[in-house]
């Protein structure tokens, strides 16, 4: 070595390092950013999965029993004695019990063809204060009548 040359560096500087934690917790924050949002997204898909059982579910017990009508007002409780006032009390229990108070469950027939339609505070996956999502369910429950010609 020439007395006059500086020696060659050895290791990493401060800036080096400090460049290479910026990138780092970068990288970090995304993949948090990331993971947060795949939970609300799947918090969001599994509440639509459940306002699909709910809503098959009454529709089974709608042709079940497809003699009653179901458009009535639903009880404030049970009635284990009458399978229709039974089927609407769960109905309308089972959307609270999935999407709080704020949920809401309908049931309308129009040429004997069954819509129901449950509806549920959707916020944290809109990322907005009043978001409201809805499943709908359209259905014929009975059968036509046999006409002959």
């Amino acid at each position: 070595m020439r007395p006059w040359s500086k020696p060659a560096q050895d290791g990493m500087t401060l800036i080096e390092v400090l460049v290479a934690l910026v990138i780092l917790s970068v990288g970090l924050l995304g993949a948090a950013a990331f993971q947060l949002n795949a939970l609300k997204y799947t918090d969001s898909a599994r509440m639509t999965s459940q306002a699909s059982f709910i809503a098959y579910d009454m529709m089974d017990r709608i042709r079940a029993n497809s003699a009653a009508d179901y458009t009535v007002t639903p009880p404030t409780s049970g009635n284990l004695n009458v399978a229709r006032d039974q089927d609407l009390y769960d109905f309308t229990s089972n959307i609270v019990n999935f999407g709080g108070p704020t949920a809401t469950g309908s049931i309308a027939l129009n040429q004997r063809v069954y819509t129901i339609t449950i509806t549920w505070d959707d916020s944290r996956a809109a990322n907005s204060a009043n978001s409201r999502r809805s499943f709908v369910l359209t259905s014929r429950a009975t059968v036509d009548p046999v006409s002959t010609p």
